[in-house]
């Protein structure tokens, strides 16, 4: 017979809490930040011309991002979101037609598909990840699949090198959606630098950030990246012949002068950012290792995560409580966690379910056009499995080993109290 653990010593119970004090912030933005944005409102008032975009910082920003990635090219555009939408652009993909894309991400990874009257098909997680796969994707390849997005989640990279392999063999071109996982590596090489464009998120919650929102575009290819270029810029002809007019219509998706700026200085933080979250997690793997109710899921040989979060399984089979209780006990201790991912299922949404894109016109499903099953689901039993069984500890850069000493403790009292006997 199971025996439940004396619960009266914890926080969620009454019991006296692990951690009495918040937990610092990342403190992200500093002086060099605050000393860059001051120099160009200085020059904007010394020469009476406002800053704008396309200046010698956003220049600056691209040329040095590129150079971070190991060459090629980029563009900075004004959200994560508009990274996607401008890569979807650039490949000049044809409406009607089907897009690949991972099964958890951020809405925004994928809404831009149907905003291009493309259809979005949902690739399964792989067994016990958030990330999709080849073999997933495998099965969801039609004659109308057009392009591949495919995200890399929490810092976690996906077996990227196999996906491109697998897209080529079909001629379909991949996007990689870096915006958790700047400064990540597969088989040594940055996360991005695999498809044929990357997009990335730069808002204030990411890795490095240009302040407040941002993103930016990359590419090895110097003729995409001049379509990138015209897309995010209203169709400007960039790259073309003297008297050429604008020559494709799209929108204004620029940063601004500040925000790149402020990207600059971010960028040379970002390794640091990266190693000090890699060496973080590690402390707290040596004690995690040896707990009975957490699982520390196994990442994809050579990947090098850098954890926008770290992603861990409850052992349901190992535990007194469900997987709810386990989490808001340890919240209760004062340790910051999401407990679950499910709002990462842009196609679980109700925007999705009632193709809630153009007015009420179902469209693109309903088009005419779409010659593929308008009304098909994605049930995705991986992925809502693996939302179901883990959760995601936050670990900042900034952090302690104080702040890792609380965390250990923490997941230690808790698991003495919902362990199996």
């Amino acid at each position: 017979m199971t025996q439940q653990g004396d619960l009266s010593n914890l926080a969620l119970y009454g019991g006296p809490k692990t951690r009495t004090k918040p937990f610092a912030g990342r403190s992200l933005i500093g002086e060099e930040e605050k000393n860059a944005v001051i120099a160009l409102f200085d020059q904007s008032i010394a020469t009476g011309e406002a800053f704008g975009y396309n200046g010698p910082e956003e220049e600056a920003y691209c040329k040095e991002f590129a150079e971070f990635m190991g060459g090629g090219y980029a563009d900075a555009v004004s959200s994560g979101t508009n990274a996607v939408y401008v890569a979807l652009r650039a490949l000049g993909i044809e409406p009607f037609t089907e897009v690949i894309v991972s099964p958890i991400t951020d809405p925004g990874g994928m809404m831009p598909i149907p905003l291009i009257n493309c259809i979005p098909v949902v690739a399964d997680s792989a067994s016990g990840k958030y990330n999709t796969s080849a073999e997933e994707i495998e099965k969801v390849i039609t004659p109308l699949t057009s392009a591949i997005v495919v995200a890399h989640i929490g810092g976690e990279p996906c077996d990227i090198d196999n996906i491109v392999e697998l897209a080529k063999k079909h001629n379909i071109p991949v996007i990689e959606d870096v915006s958790q996982s700047h400064g990540a590596k597969y088989k040594g090489k940055y996360l991005g630098s695999f498809g044929d464009i990357a997009a990335f998120s730069t808002m204030f919650g990411k890795h490095h950030c240009t302040g407040g929102q941002g993103g930016i575009v990359y590419t090895k290819r110097e003729d995409l990246y001049w379509k990138i270029r015209r897309v995010a810029d209203r169709g400007k002809p960039f790259g073309l012949p003297e008297g050429s007019t604008n020559c494709v219509a799209s929108l204004n998706m620029n940063l601004n002068e500040l925000a790149a700026a402020i990207g600059r200085q971010q960028l040379k933080k970002l390794p640091g950012i990266v190693e000090r979250r890699r060496k973080f997690v590690a402390k707290l793997t040596e004690e995690f290792k040896n707990l009975k109710t957490i699982k520390i899921p196994e990442q994809l040989p050579t990947a090098e995560p850098s954890y926008w979060w770290w992603r861990l399984e409850v052992n349901i089979d190992n535990i007194t409580c469900d997987k709810e209780t386990y989490c808001k006990a340890l919240i209760a201790e004062g340790i910051s966690l999401n407990p679950s991912y499910r709002a990462a299922m842009p196609h679980k949404m109700d925007w999705f379910k009632n193709r809630a894109v153009f007015g009420t016109s179902g469209y693109p499903w309903a088009a005419p056009e779409y010659k593929g099953d308008r009304n098909r689901e994605f049930p995705t039993p991986n992925a809502v499995d693996a939302t179901e069984r883990q959760f995601n500890l936050t670990v900042f850069e900034s952090w302690t080993d104080e702040d890792a000493k609380d965390i250990i403790e923490a997941f230690k009292k808790v698991e003495k109290a919902f362990i199996k006997k």
